[in-house]
């Protein structure tokens, strides 16, 4: 089966189960498991940190960021298709007691005129704006990347209106591997940072939250409790992300470069409209247009003939490459899909 719905379906490899097996664990909840701490320890290295803390979802370490920078009754900028609001259940809502200010984009990247343009004014007859967050790369955006120069704008309005800037890098080391520009160099411009290790990396679960705020791991942990994320003997799974962090980074250009191929070849075949060049990472965002077959049965037929995808709403499709996903699955997959609308 050719499964291009997601970078999440990965399996780990023999390596990674052997890491994960011969991983020394302890209990984390008192601190005491030693795998957990040395992934939490690379990931604060590897972005610029003083710390980092392991966490079972990205969603939670998305959740722990908004708990630890806003109130309940404030407001947070948003993309108006981001992660925290399309695919966390209106979490920050729910847990935080926060609303979010959508802004729409073309392509998930905000401006930094859209964000200053976003930002409440200091008065009691309105609500306060809490936190700025950006995704990136930013997934409904199609797998879109900060520049950044971007990056550096947005602070610098942040700074000025004294508003902490969260970053949900579920998908950050596609972005450090598309931009060439190192995780650190993203990282120092939030002051909170979320990172995934079973999207792209593929470590079957995790992610972490870092920051060098003074006291806030601290925080955090007590939130991760509270939000039911404190784990054991989670050196097990932490063996994974470390492996996945030593192995699995910059072969995230292959996946980007199969993505391409991929948009390339769907661009050839008729009914199916999307352009190769806007392809920046491992997503990519289709529609098949002028065919009576609806997007349901479409996906139904692919699964028939092996190939696994996403319908994401009206005529629009989504794949993603990853880590399990050869040149030869990309090749396949295009021809089942021109087989299927050509009949």
């Amino acid at each position: 089966m050719i499964d291009l719905r997601s970078d999440t379906v990965t399996k780990p490899s023999e390596g990674m189960r052997e890491a994960m097996a011969r991983a020394p664990v302890g209990d984390d909840v008192y601190g005491e498991d030693p795998t957990v701490n040395a992934l939490q320890e690379r990931v604060a290295s590897l972005l610029g940190k003083a710390a980092a803390l392991f966490v079972p979802s990205g969603t939670m370490a998305n959740q722990l960021g908004l708990r630890l920078h806003a109130q309940p009754g404030q407001e947070v900028i948003v993309e108006s298709r981001s992660h925290m609001v399309r695919y966390e259940q209106g979490a920050g809502g729910a847990l935080a007691g926060v609303q979010f200010h959508w802004l729409a984009t073309s392509n998930g990247i905000l401006s930094p005129e859209q964000v200053e343009g976003a930002i409440r004014p200091r008065d009691p007859h309105t609500i306060q704006t809490a936190l700025i967050s950006v995704e990136n790369t930013h997934n409904s955006g199609g797998g879109t990347v900060y520049r950044l120069k971007s990056v550096e704008q947005i602070q610098a309005v942040a700074e000025r209106h004294q508003i902490p800037m969260h970053l949900d890098g579920a998908r950050l080391f596609n972005a450090v591997v598309a931009a060439d520009v190192s995780a650190s160099e993203y990282a120092r411009h939030f002051d909170t940072i979320s990172c995934c290790l079973s999207k792209g990396l593929g470590a079957p679960a995790g992610s972490l939250i870092a920051t060098s705020i003074p006291g806030a791991i601290d925080r955090l942990r007590r939130f991760r409790r509270m939000y039911g994320g404190a784990m054991r003997q989670a050196g097990i799974l932490a063996a994974a992300g470390l492996y996945a962090l030593e192995h699995n980074i910059a072969r995230l250009k292959d996946d980007h470069e199969r993505a391409k191929r991929l948009a390339r070849a769907l661009h050839t075949i008729p009914h199916i409209r999307v352009n190769p060049d806007a392809v920046e990472t491992n997503i990519v965002f289709f529609e098949v247009i002028g065919t009576a077959l609806p997007p349901s049965e479409l996906v139904t037929a692919l699964k028939r003939e092996g190939v696994l995808l996403n319908a994401v709403g009206g005529s629009q499709f989504r794949a993603v490459t990853h880590l399990d996903i050869r040149e030869e699955d990309v090749d396949t997959a295009a021809q089942v899909l021109r087989h299927i609308l050509t009949a």
